[in-house]
């Protein structure tokens, strides 16, 4: 059969969700050996999810792949979740089960997945987290500009570049977050020179997040890279205790509610690990021609 006729199989699930058409959409494809990464990343753009993750088995192990709407990502949280809950719900059974990803550049992640009250959640362990570097306050008033924030919405915490795979600075917020957009047309950029490769503005006060794509178009409905680095910035600020989890909500300003448990664990000096828990909720299945 030419590779043009040849159909991949996809399940479409909704993370960070207990009720389908809330959290954040995925599609999840399996047995994809045959694809390109020119072919993965033409499929993601088709279905337009904000990433699409692709698994396939190789001597024994499962290799994931995952790609949003512009290039393949080393990491994400989300996508790995819902992959763990899918192949979870694939082998019916209903006792926990532990699921090990391979993932591009050489990097390993570990998910626990239970089914419990007719739900299927996972629980991705990020490992050690990474405190990059820490922005004068200098720049405050710069990155408030360009989320369309007001110096006053920008909280007296330090802005922080911390990665648990993806390298994220972290704008903590008191208010604004109603408004927040993003309006440099350069971010992408500015963040460069600033060591993040995204931002994420978290509200303290309430333990709410938004994250868009730096071009500022598509919005995040749920950000499992960032959570856990919400949860070291957390911790490192003494705005949780240690093995003490905590809700971070996302998504509600675009009408996709989204729940993100985070648990962190160590001390506010030395943050050892941290993982993202989240419900799964199946949607359905479809399935697209190779491009």
């Amino acid at each position: 059969m030419p590779q043009d006729d040849v159909e991949f199989k996809f399940t479409l699930c909704d993370v960070f969700a207990t009720q389908a058409y809330s959290g954040n959409s995925l599609a999840v494809f399996m047995d994809n050996d045959p694809l390109s990464s020119a072919q993965m990343l033409t499929m993601t753009q088709e279905l337009r999810h904000f990433e699409s993750i692709f698994i396939s088995e190789e001597n024994s192990r499962l290799k994931a792949r995952i790609y949003d709407l512009f290039e393949e990502l080393p990491f994400a949280g989300h996508p790995i979740i819902g992959a763990a809950c899918c192949l979870h719900r694939r082998a019916g059974v209903d006792w926990p089960q532990n699921w090990v990803f391979d993932l591009a550049g050489d990097r390993s992640v570990t998910v626990k997945t239970i089914y419990e009250e007719g739900h299927y959640i996972g629980t991705l362990d990020q490992g050690r987290p990474d405190f990059l570097s820490t922005v004068p306050d200098s720049a405050k008033g710069e990155i408030a500009g360009a989320f369309n924030l007001r110096l006053e919405d920008i909280s007296p915490l330090p802005l922080e570049v911390i990665s648990t795979g993806l390298k994220y600075l972290v704008v903590p917020v008191t208010g604004g977050l109603e408004t927040a957009r993003i309006t440099m047309r350069d971010l992408e950029e500015k963040l460069a020179q600033l060591g993040a490769e995204f931002a994420y503005l978290i509200d303290v006060n309430r333990f709410e997040g938004r994250h868009w794509n730096n071009d500022g178009i598509v919005e995040d409905i749920a950000t499992g890279s960032a959570a856990g680095v919400v949860g070291a910035y957390a911790l490192r600020h003494g705005l949780v205790q240690a093995e003490t989890p905590f809700i971070l909500r996302q998504g509600h300003f675009i009408g996709r509610p989204s729940e993100i448990r985070i648990e962190v664990f160590g001390t506010s000096q030395d943050v050892t690990k941290v993982t993202v828990s989240g419900a799964v909720a199946f949607v359905g299945r479809g399935e697209v021609v190779a491009p």
